[in-house]
């Protein structure tokens, strides 16, 4: 499950012509990465919940030739429905699915999404959230308790853990998720009050494609042949499914 019905207020430059996650990197939309990144690994159902030009977004995944195998429905979720609003549209379609998994449009990683399966499964709990120690802006002035400057250090990593997407959810996840809920907000508060709710750290890259400096860093990346989130190649070939429980 994608969600891919944001506006994407602060990519204007692109998104006043088109919805977000088809602004491209490397010639193909974002959201095509996502899918793929996914599809690499295994995954081979794929519903994308839509809102904001989603007619976009469809005609794109209608005309666009998927790995073998792999199959991209848009589901249109309502124009001015939240995240967790729209996960819940999209519940029925997810009768006698065990396990789900979500993201979002507009991040890229080079996630292991087996290890993420597999502690999901191991922890027992509703619901894993994949957290993530994104790169500062700015550089970091280091200094010693007399106020003297020690030194420099360029952009290093947060200290703190944040929401990098691609969630698992258990069925039983989506009795928290409400029609007119934000997922980030309450729903994943409830599953963590609950003891529902588990981080899976992932200590690789991560970007999420959020302004567009954001763009051009990605498209910056992709051309220079090091792209870490490619773990395709070619058209982007699949593999047999993983996990045991035929995830989304």
């Amino acid at each position: 499950m994608i969600l891919c019905g944001g506006r994407g207020t602060r990519l204007q430059e692109h998104t006043q012509e088109i919805p977000k996650p088809l602004v491209e990197i490397g010639g193909m939309p974002i959201v095509w990465h996502v899918v793929q990144l996914y599809a690499v690994q295994g995954f081979s159902r794929f519903l994308l919940a839509t809102g904001y030009k989603g007619e976009l977004i469809e005609r794109f995944v209608e005309t666009h030739e998927w790995p073998t195998g792999v199959a991209v429905e848009c589901v249109d979720t309502g124009l001015e429905t939240q995240t967790g609003g729209r996960i819940s549209r999209l519940a029925p379609r997810l009768a006698g699915e065990p396990l789900f998994c979500a993201t979002y449009s507009d991040g890229v990683a080079d996630i292991d999404l087996q290890a993420l399966l597999d502690f999901h499964d191991a922890h027992g709990a509703a619901a894993t959230m994949t957290v993530v120690r994104p790169e500062l802006q700015f550089g970091v002035t280091e200094l010693d308790e007399q106020g003297r400057v020690t030194g420099f250090r360029e952009k290093p990593r947060s200290e703190h853990w944040i929401n990098g997407g691609f969630f698992c959810f258990a069925a039983r996840a989506l009795d928290y998720i409400e029609p007119d809920s934000v997922l980030e907000r309450a729903p994943l508060e409830r599953l963590a009050g609950a003891g529902e709710l588990r981080a899976h750290r992932h200590d690789g890259f991560w970007e999420c494609m959020d302004t567009y400096k954001d763009a051009v860093a990605l498209n910056d990346m992709w051309a220079s042949g090091e792209a870490p989130w490619r773990l395709w190649g070619g058209a982007g070939e699949s593999r047999p499914p993983v996990g045991s429980a035929s995830p989304l």
